[in-house]
């Protein structure tokens, strides 16, 4: 996202986009479902399946992860999250 931040500032995050080339470590940008839908949220994929994708959800806890579907900004459902 170039130009995005405060002052002009590009993203700092190298997002993919295309689930065709998801692989284990790329940064993903998903949603959730619910009252969350309005936000967005950055992740890690830790692994990638045909028909979904587990999210890294806290980088700082590695017991968090969420299973997305697998499309170019995966969708996580808020019961994941709750």
């Amino acid at each position: 996202m170039q130009g995005m931040g405060a002052g002009g500032e590009n993203c700092p995050f190298d997002f993919n986009f295309d689930p065709a080339t998801f692989k284990v470590g790329d940064t993903v940008s998903y949603r959730v479902t619910g009252d969350l839908a309005d936000w967005p949220f950055v992740g890690t994929l830790l692994e990638v399946h045909d028909d979904h994708v587990i999210i890294a959800g806290d980088a700082l806890d590695p017991s968090v992860r969420y299973r997305g579907t697998r499309e170019a900004r995966p969708i996580v459902e808020q019961s994941e999250i709750s």
